[in-house]
């Protein structure tokens, strides 16, 4: 078994739709980045490449290469899940933590929830979602940025 963790944060920009977990949650800003700076995914993405020990998000999917513009980072979470499974891998359980001021994110934890439970291959009762705040207090806070972390158990089922 082993663990790994991932770490995102975005810009929120007006005018632009916010993806969280491959949902698309109502709000006036949305995250700015290379992909669609769905924070949520490329935390996943990145816990389950370090679980391997296979690098970061950068290392498989750079931002400087123009074939990732304005990808679905879901592509990221299963195409990364596809490669752990060819290794020997599974994912056992994943929890994330959104920080976002706003909006609130209650409504949208479920559905976030299942549908990251989808990408990884996991029933939904092996995925949790939390959501804080940021107290307005810093980036989050202020509401200029939205972050998430993830940590992600995987094993090798037959070693």
């Amino acid at each position: 078994m082993r663990v790994g963790i991932g770490h995102d944060t975005h810009r929120l920009e007006p005018g632009l739709p916010l993806w969280l977990g491959g949902v698309r949650v109502e709000h006036s800003h949305g995250l700015a980045g290379h992909s669609d700076a769905d924070v949520v995914l490329h935390a996943v993405t990145d816990a389950l490449l370090g679980a391997a020990g296979l690098g970061d998000i950068g290392d498989a999917y750079p931002d400087a290469d123009p074939r990732w513009r304005g990808a679905d980072s879901a592509l990221f979470v299963t195409e990364t899940v596809a490669r752990l499974n060819r290794d020997g891998w599974r994912v056992v359980n994943l929890d994330v933590i959104i920080f976002a001021q706003a909006p609130k994110l209650g409504p949208a934890k479920e559905a976030i929830r299942d549908n990251l439970a989808r990408l990884v291959g996991l029933p939904a009762g092996a995925v949790n979602v939390k959501a804080k705040t940021g107290e307005h207090v810093g980036h989050i806070g202020r509401a200029e940025a939205m972050a998430c972390q993830a940590v992600v158990l995987i094993e090798r089922p037959n070693s």
